[in-house]
């Protein structure tokens, strides 16, 4: 999804949230239950962009009705090299219904779960303001 890729790695966090739907589901490639909403999904997002370090898309992979794509990304956290791919789900209505996270290897893994971790609970806040805000 060449918008999304974009705002990613323009750093855009207002368009990449202006992608989401309302009900994105968002699975972290480090956490076992789903994120659901748009203000979590965009809050998760927005401390992910702090963790990442020298990002980069590497490869881009779309269905052919242009509602499921595959971004494949390379990037560091704490030093620890990152391969991952962003598998992103579009609703009828052209916006991300789903958005799963996969990474490897297992240490760039855990450095990403512990960088997030320590993050939680700003990732937390920012995503009662955001809903607060749309209500």
């Amino acid at each position: 999804m060449r918008a999304f890729r974009e705002a990613v790695e323009a750093g855009d966090l207002d368009a990449v949230e202006a992608l989401l739907a309302e009900d994105v589901v968002f699975t972290s490639p480090v956490v076992f239950k789903p994120y659901e909403g748009k203000a979590i999904t965009a809050a998760i997002l927005g401390a992910v962009v702090q963790v990442f370090q020298d990002f980069r898309y590497v490869s881009e992979l779309s269905s052919a009705d242009g509602r499921e794509h595959a971004l494949v990304f390379a990037t560091r956290v704490d030093g620890r090299d990152l391969d991952g791919c962003d598998f992103i789900q579009v609703g009828e209505d052209g916006l991300i219904d789903r958005l799963m996270v996969m990474v490897r290897p297992l240490s760039g893994a855990q450095a990403l779960q512990a960088a997030m971790a320590a993050r939680f609970e700003q990732i937390a806040e920012e995503a009662e303001a955001r809903a607060a805000a749309a209500s």
